[in-house]
Formats: C-alpha cells, sequence, structure tokens
C-alpha cells in the first residue's frame, strides 16, 4: 500500500515589500532601485533596498521597547516554529480583552485577526489592540509569542506602551503585521523566522501557516 500523503497546505501570511507599502507615521519609508542591471552590460541584476525595521510582517525585538532588552540577532528561535492557535477577533470592539479570548488548551503561540480585510494600500490607525490584562491572562495560560495583524499591540497614540511593557514583564515574543485575510479560525504550525539583524530592534519575517500533520 502506497504511504503517499498530498503535501499540508501553506498559508503565506507575510506582506510584500515594496514601494508604496503604508508605514508607520514619520518612519522610514520602503524604497527598492536596481543598481546592477542586466540590461545595462551587468552579467547580473542586483538591488538595493532603503527600509525600517518595522516594516511590513516582522518580529519586534525587545530592544524596540526596553533600553537593555534584546537585539534580533539575539533572539532564539524556538517561539517562531510551532502550534498556533488563530484567534478571529473582528467583532471585537475597543480593545481585545480577556473576556474576549476563546479556552486557550495547550497553545504556545496566539495570532489574532482584526482586520475583515487587510489595508495593503493605506495606512490605518483604527486598529485593534490587545489589552495589557488579555497579555497577562495569555501568559499564565503559557503562550509565549502573540501575533496580529494590525500594526502594533498598542494604540498608535500610546505612549505608556501599556501591552508591550505585558509582553516584556513575561518575556513573550510579539509578530505585527501579519496577513490573515483568508486563515480560518483555527489551529496551525507557524514557521517565522526574523531576519538576525545586530542591533536591530525588529527583524523581518516570510511568515507562514502550514497545515498541522494530523489534520
Amino acid at each position: 500500500m502506497s504511504s503517499w500523503r498530498s503535501p499540508r497546505r501553506i498559508w503565506d501570511i507575510s506582506q510584500t515589500l515594496r514601494p508604496g507599502l503604508p508605514v508607520w507615521p514619520g518612519d522610514t519609508e520602503f524604497a527598492f532601485e536596481r543598481t546592477w542591471k542586466m540590461e545595462d552590460g551587468s552579467p547580473v541584476n542586483v538591488g538595493r533596498m532603503t527600509m525600517s525595521t518595522h516594516s511590513g510582517t516582522h518580529a519586534d525585538a525587545p530592544l524596540h521597547y526596553a533600553t537593555d532588552g534584546l537585539d534580533a540577532a539575539a533572539l532564539e528561535l524556538d517561539p517562531y516554529i510551532g502550534a498556533c492557535l488563530v484567534v478571529d477577533a473582528r467583532g471585537v470592539s475597543g480593545e481585545v480583552d480577556v473576556a474576549d479570548l476563546p479556552h486557550i488548551e495547550s497553545a504556545d503561540r496566539v495570532l489574532f485577526r482584526t482586520w475583515d480585510a487587510f489595508p495593503y494600500e493605506e495606512w490605518r490607525s483604527d486598529w485593534l489592540p490587545i489589552a495589557p490584562e488579555a497579555i497577562e491572562w495569555l501568559a499564565m495560560q503559557g503562550v509565549k509569542l502573540i501575533g496580529t495583524d494590525a500594526p502594533s499591540l498598542d494604540p498608535q497614540e500610546s505612549k505608556e506602551m501599556a501591552a508591550h511593557n505585558a509582553v516584556l514583564k513575561h518575556d513573550m515574543r510579539i509578530l505585527e503585521g501579519l496577513v490573515l485575510d483568508d486563515v480560518p479560525e483555527g489551529r496551525y504550525e507557524l514557521i517565522a523566522l526574523p531576519l538576525k539583524v545586530g542591533g536591530g530592534d525588529a527583524g523581518l519575517c516570510r511568515a507562514i501557516l502550514r497545515e498541522l500533520a494530523d489534520a
């Protein structure tokens, strides 16, 4: 009997890095130019990028919100690989609070979908933040990574960064700018490795979800 199985489905939950990519107001715009061109006689094409460390889909390093925090190069990789739970929070208003959380059973990683449709073409500041009390509750359930399709766990106007500080308190990890439009609520395998940037306050990710082997 053949033991062949169809490959597990993969969802790419990363933004495409491109000129015109919406960025946090005042942050570095994404730019790309071709510096070596085959049409000009070069044997290869080579490009140059200018960007913020928080462009598109990325993992915040603790250095982003703590002066003595780990940089992107020092991040351990285990939190960014493994089973995760995708939660559809589109019906929530104000912020995701403890009462909005489903029962978390052996979920090391939780990703929140908050947009009806991801805003590819414009910067929007009306995203759904995560309450610090919800992060505290998730930490007590053993969650070690929180992801969101929003640009931040905190509101844009926040100065206290209460959600980020709750993450820092429990040494959790953060993924931001995920694209979850086509992902049904449920359990998956997450693979989202941050770039190993020395001194980096974030690491850009090619983030994917993969169907669980026993699905």
